[in-house]
């Protein structure tokens, strides 16, 4: 059975998680970033729970949360002046940084790789259940494999319930993406998951950071979460719009009236179209970015069979996060003149 969490003020209602947290538990808890579902990082049966859990390919990797950087001991072979630096500017935060793993990490959390991911968040719900854990602990989003990340607990309870100890109710996420993976374990940076910390940011810290290639090519082997699978998507078709295609979107509006499909549009501010459901998503990145998951779950629950999500015409910051989730919940399915093309970019 599963029990819900509510946090009010008194942050120790979390102790009894803490405590089937280390004992090989599993436990959904709110980040800055996106919910998360966690286990005991050290613990192999328990971190294979989390893959059964979520119906999650066992060859994907999993973030390892801590709370402190003591904690690093237990997990990496070493920390560069390069990664020390990341650390000092960018934890707690949406940062994850991969380095050579030690051996009390189990292959079920790398997915047989000798590197593993580590991150610390700043969440203080985040931070109070490790820390009173005493464990770092595994943590992929906390929904159903494939299907839109959790920004809020009701979007984990309605994907988890009866698969989990706990749900602890954190609140509304402020980021809304998950963090930025780096690779720090070659000569150059690479940026594996765009996220939370954008390219700007690492680069005004490291310098030179570049693009992981295996963002665009599915056939490399993934050292990161979100690189390899599909992943957010609604269960309606989802095809993304471009500013300059609004006119296309009429149309395909007015097709899909004429077939009978209930339609729904993301709009980037109060756009009309003739949809039998539109969510505002907000003008900038920022905002769109921190209801994109909320809201594909939104017309899922609405009933919407098919949703046109315009795209923000912003450059930089989160934009490369953000299209990145984007293309992965369509599949990349962006609507042109009179078709819907397949693109490959971040």
């Amino acid at each position: 059975m599963t029990k819900v969490i509510q946090i009010e003020k008194d942050l120790s209602v979390l102790d009894e998680a803490a405590e089937k947290l280390a004992s090989g538990g599993l436990v959904a808890f709110p980040t800055e970033t996106v919910y998360g579902l966690g286990a005991n990082a050290l613990s192999a049966p328990a971190v294979a729970n989390i893959f059964v859990a979520k119906g999650r390919p066992q060859d994907n990797p999993l973030i390892v949360h801590i709370s402190n950087t003591d904690m690093l001991s237990q997990i990496v072979k070493s920390v560069s002046p390069a990664a020390q630096k990341l650390m000092d500017t960018f934890w707690p935060g949406p940062l994850t940084i991969i380095f050579e793993k030690s051996d009390t990490i189990p292959m079920t959390v790398t997915a047989g790789l000798s590197t593993v991911a580590v991150r610390m968040p700043s969440h203080p719900v985040a931070q109070y259940l490790i820390e009173k854990s005493g464990v770092p602990v595994a943590a992929p989003s906390a929904n159903l494999s494939g299907s839109p990340s959790t920004t809020r607990a009701s979007h984990v309870i309605a994907d988890l319930t009866g698969r989990v100890d706990y749900i602890i109710d954190g609140g509304a996420c402020q980021v809304g993406l998950e963090s930025t993976v780096l690779d720090m374990t070659g000569d150059v940076p690479q940026i594996l998951r765009p996220g939370g910390v954008s390219l700007e940011e690492l680069q005004a810290v490291l310098g030179e950071v570049a693009y992981e290639p295996a963002l665009k090519d599915s056939r490399q082997v993934p050292k990161s979460p979100g690189m390899k699978y599909r992943h957010y998507a609604p269960k309606a078709e989802l095809y993304l719009v471009e500013p300059q295609y609004t006119d296309e979107l009429v149309k395909q509006l007015a097709v899909c009236r004429n077939q009978g499909k209930k339609t729904g549009v993301l709009c980037c501010g109060d756009t009309q179209y003739e949809a039998d459901f539109k969510i505002d998503c907000g003008r900038d990145a920022q905002a769109y970015a921190q209801a994109l998951f909320d809201a594909l779950r939104q017309m899922d629950d609405l009933g919407a069979e098919v949703i046109f999500a315009e795209i923000p015409c912003d450059e930089g910051g989160i934009v490369p996060a953000l299209m990145n989730r984007m293309l992965k919940a369509s599949g990349g399915q962006v609507l042109a003149e009179g078709i819907t093309t397949k693109i490959e970019r971040l």
